[in-house]
């Protein structure tokens, strides 16, 4: 959505009084106006619709698993889990959705905090084979690729629609992404519980891909 400057003519208890709650909410005055004014015309701004994405993202993924984390921005979303390994490290999800919530979704971010040189090598072991299972089971939904990036601890996935998918409700998407995160995460969970046995780690693991895809986990 573009934005322009324009001239208005406003009253300065006005002013001072949406300064007030602009504070209050943690936004500009030129954002908090431009939310008021938007709600009063009944127009759906997008970001309106990523609030109500999370929103529901909040709601689905509140559970004992997750921990929800304030909101880096208007357009991101964190959570944090613990891994069942050793110490327990923290694993951290983030969401970042495009404004356009069109073909392209947005970035799934995974991140290890963690020092720990055996933990990220076992980390980065699961991640290639969770895109090998992609890349084996769902890639034909995806004519232009997958698109991936790895680093020590952290992993970044793009959310794409297939191209049979032109649009999905915000109740949808926000369904979809919690699915996702909540499949990945019981998934390299699983593996970790048996790292000490690789081989034994990525067959469960691909079973239970491959369960979830048999009972019809979302494709994005």
């Amino acid at each position: 959505m573009n934005k322009s400057v324009y001239s208005l003519v406003l009253s300065d208890d006005v002013v001072a009084a949406v300064d007030r709650e602009a504070y209050r909410a943690g936004m500009s005055r030129s954002a908090y106006i431009n939310k008021v004014l938007a709600e009063a015309v009944s127009y759906i701004t997008p970001e309106k619709r990523m609030n109500d994405i999370f929103g529901e993202i909040e709601q689905l993924m509140n559970s004992d698993i997750f921990r929800i984390m304030p909101r880096p921005s208007d357009t991101a979303f964190a959570m944090r889990s613990a891994l069942q390994y050793k110490y327990k490290p923290v694993i951290r999800y983030g969401i970042e959705l495009t404004r356009s919530l069109d073909s392209t979704l947005g970035k799934l971010r995974v991140s290890l905090r963690t020092q720990s040189e055996a933990l990220i090598a076992d980390f980065a072991k699961f991640i290639e084979l969770w895109a090998r299972l992609e890349q084996a089971y769902i890639i034909r939904y995806f004519p232009d690729g997958i698109t991936y990036k790895t680093e020590d601890g952290k992993f970044t996935r793009i959310f794409r629609l297939p191209p049979d998918k032109h649009s999905l409700s915000d109740n949808e998407i926000a369904a979809a992404l919690s699915e996702y995160i909540g499949v990945f995460d019981e998934i390299i969970k699983l593996y970790f519980a048996n790292a000490d046995d690789p081989e034994k780690a990525s067959e469960l693991a691909s079973k239970r891909y491959r369960e979830h895809l048999t009972a019809g986990m979302p494709i994005i």
